[in-house]
């Protein structure tokens, strides 16, 4: 499929979806219980409008923004995903290339299944997003890896002590670890261009099941398919703030909390000396009910200092999106789903043409909002009906 003739991110989903098995595609793109928190996320963009002003001359735009002294060419970076190598062989690094070309943030999950060793060499400046354990006999070791690596931001998930009722991963079949029925081996025969692009260069290139080799310090990990000692969640719900005052005294480059939706939780972050929050409800993943990600980054916002950075992600699909994002005080959005539906369809390809169209978007509409930088968005843009 030529991604070239796809024109927005809607219709990567949709090719995606034909492309992707029923169970794989079930498991990226729902949530869980009711798919409250997931509907929230988009409902959320509906609230906020723009308020463009005009003749103020846009010939001059610019979308680059500059976080911890680094600057990157778009307001947005590549959310953290795990088990993508269920939607295209070594995706992490299509991923991770295409970020780095790009010249904007690509997050590599912990439970991703290409060491983070290799993904190294796509994307040198690669973030970690780490389910950490209560437990410094684990972390310990985990961060003298990550500095190995040259992993400068370490991204701690707070949303995710306990696992969430997927029922519809369920349903479809799909479970994490990963168990193999008659059902599952149908629906990839009734997907040939999966079965090919993923199963069979799996087993062929690799000749092993793929391996959650970035969780834990050991570089090995363990299948897939095991379930590890202890859970594939254990310890994580014995994790508190005292874990992170000591990974601040032990961690010397940055951390970031992700899955913030309080305003009170962002506060601690920034007096602990934390370096930045990613308001965040784990795409309607984990608590349903929970508010959609664009509400509730205003209050976080409000909490904290101007200089401390607020980033985002949940439910964006469109430039506009982002735009409003940026206009009630982030400093960066994350997108996940729709970099994987670019990767799915067409590899490294696929994920730079998902970047090319929001980058796109993004420039045409800033101008039609009568602004020339997306650092001088601000509240005077935008009207919330409430």
């Amino acid at each position: 499929m030529n991604p070239g003739k796809l024109l927005s991110v809607g219709d990567f989903e949709r090719a995606a979806k034909s492309v992707l098995p029923r169970a794989v595609f079930g498991y990226v793109n729902g949530g869980t219980e009711d798919c409250q928190t997931l509907a929230a996320n988009r409902d959320a963009f509906r609230s906020v409008q723009f308020r463009p002003r005009g003749l103020v001359g846009v010939a001059d735009r610019t979308q680059a923004v500059e976080l911890w002294g680094r600057r990157y060419r778009h307001p947005f970076g590549i959310a953290p995903m795990g088990v993508t190598a269920m939607c295209r062989h070594r995706c992490e690094w299509d991923l991770a290339k295409a970020a780095s070309h790009a010249e904007i943030p690509f997050v590599l999950s912990g439970l991703s299944t290409l060491a983070m060793e290799t993904v190294r060499k796509a994307d040198a400046d690669f973030w970690y997003q780490g389910y950490l354990p209560g437990d410094r006999e684990v972390i310990e070791p985990l961060m003298r890896r990550l500095q190995a690596n040259g992993v400068n931001v370490l991204v701690v998930t707070i949303d995710t002590p306990l696992g969430a009722n997927r029922e519809n991963n369920q349903r479809n079949g799909f479970t994490i670890p990963f168990k193999f029925s008659r059902g599952l081996l149908w629906d990839g025969i009734c997907h040939p261009r999966w079965s090919a692009n993923v199963f069979a260069r799996t087993l062929l290139s690799d000749r092993e099941i793929p391996r959650f080799r970035n969780v834990v310090a050991d570089a090995r990990g363990y299948r897939i398919t095991e379930e590890p000692k202890g859970g594939l969640r254990g310890g994580r719900d014995r994790l508190d703030w005292s874990h992170l005052a000591w990974m601040r005294e032990a961690w010397p480059g940055r951390i970031v909390l992700k899955g913030v939706a309080h305003p009170g939780d962002a506060q601690i972050a920034e007096r602990m000396g934390l370096d930045g929050v990613i308001v965040s409800n784990h795409g309607g993943r984990q608590l349903d009910g929970a508010q959609g990600s664009l509400d509730a980054l205003p209050d976080v916002v409000a909490a904290v200092a101007s200089t401390f950075p607020v980033m985002v992600d949940g439910g964006f699909r469109r430039g506009t999106d982002i735009l409003k994002a940026l206009a009630l005080g982030a400093r960066m959005v994350f997108l996940g789903r729709p970099f994987l539906y670019g990767a799915s369809v067409a590899g490294q390809a696929g994920v730079a043409r998902v970047i090319d169209i929001l980058g796109t978007e993004i420039d045409r509409n800033l101008g039609l909002l009568g602004c020339r930088d997306v650092a001088e968005l601000g509240s005077d843009f935008i009207v919330s009906r409430g």
